[in-house]
């Protein structure tokens, strides 16, 4: 018997068997379309349905799944599904076992021309290849290997876009905090403050609710964050001062932010995406440079432990959550007055070398004399 459409619990289910599959197995299962949809978007539907188990027949599971077969078994999250909605217009039909690694690369230019390389791998390279590769870890499709865009290409890139990739951020410091801390309103003070001297991101600070103050032990509750889990970090005293003065506010959401969330956040955002425009005029009227959250205050915490205070890496690394020392070292320290340092550590060899050259000639003189 064909596939018959009928309602189930608010949804159009179908059931029976396709008659051009020799197999004869019996299908019963949700169209995946609501019943107040019409009839006629269910039965189209299901010849969709009746499409791929015909050709999955033909070909076999492999070359039968698609990318956009892919995406539906891909658990994504809000960032990385607002990728997949531009990737998928280019490459949804086609087979997974078809698509290319250079394919995928050549995808970043199209979709994003004036995009750097480091987008192009983040916004494209990266979701794509997280599709392929988890339709292989379930057993429908062979694993995705695509190589890094080469500085050659980056460079290229950056001279077509007429913008250099990979600025290196300025890091925070107690003299920027101070000044910014003049001019910006009491949540974003704190907020600083708070990043500065913890290394936390601002997407955790957005995210702590008054519940993860824990003040009478002078600590809070760190959300995870990029694979490292939640946790307690101590504060310092003047920190847990002004914690403690802080009202806790709902922040407000919806279009054009007419309405407030139920829940409280300690300081008052409901993501990092709030945080940008009062910041930027915060720095302006301070006169100060634009320093953005994360440079900051991550950035801000390891340069200032690892260079300014000359604390070891392991400490700064366990203060800091950071499971990589190396990465640590590599990307959140910044070093600085690197050429007057250079300069001075010339002069000063120079010097050596010119009193240890006289004190030589004086001892060979007096030895002939």
């Amino acid at each position: 018997m064909p596939l018959e459409l009928y309602e189930r619990n608010g949804w159009w289910w179908f059931k029976g068997r396709i008659d051009r599959l020799p197999t004869g197995k019996y299908y019963r299962q949700s169209s995946g379309v609501p019943s107040s949809a019409p009839e006629r978007d269910a039965q189209a539907a299901v010849f969709q349905f009746e499409g791929r188990e015909i050709k999955r027949d033909l070909v076999g599971d492999e070359k039968a799944l698609t990318f956009a077969d892919a995406v539906l078994l891909y658990p994504a999250n809000p960032m990385e599904a607002t990728d997949l909605q531009k990737i998928l217009p280019h490459i949804e039909d086609r087979a997974v076992t078809t698509i290319t690694p250079q394919e995928v690369r050549n995808l970043g230019a199209t979709l994003y021309p004036t995009g750097s390389t480091d987008s192009w791998q983040r916004h494209v390279v990266t979701p794509i290849r997280a599709v392929i590769n988890n339709a292989h870890d379930l057993g429908k499709c062979p694993p995705i290997r695509v190589k890094a865009y080469s500085k050659a290409e980056r460079l290229k890139q950056d001279r077509v876009r007429g913008k250099q990739s990979r600025v290196e951020k300025v890091p925070g410091s107690w003299e920027w905090l101070l000044a910014f801390r003049t001019k910006a309103n009491r949540y974003q003070a704190a907020m600083a403050h708070f990043m500065f001297v913890t290394g936390a991101r601002i997407s955790q600070a957005a995210a702590i609710l008054p519940d993860d103050l824990d003040l009478q032990n002078a600590r809070v509750w760190m959300p995870e964050a990029k694979g490292t889990e939640a946790q307690w970090v101590d504060i310092p005293m003047d920190l847990v001062v002004e914690l403690a003065n802080l009202r806790p506010r709902r922040p407000r959401q919806g279009p054009h932010g007419k309405t407030r969330m139920k829940e409280a956040r300690v300081f008052g955002y409901a993501s990092k995406n709030g945080v940008y425009k009062a910041w930027k005029t915060a720095c302006k009227n301070a006169g100060i440079s634009e320093i953005m959250p994360h440079a900051a205050g991550r950035h801000g915490f390891a340069t200032e432990m690892l260079v300014r205070q000359k604390l070891d890496a392991r400490t700064v690394a366990k203060a800091g959550r950071w499971s990589d020392m190396a990465l640590m070292q590599k990307t959140y320290m910044h070093e600085e007055d690197t050429s007057d340092k250079v300069q001075a550590a010339l002069r000063t060899g120079r010097v050596q070398a010119t009193k240890a050259a006289s004190a030589k000639a004086r001892k060979a003189k007096a030895k002939s004399a």
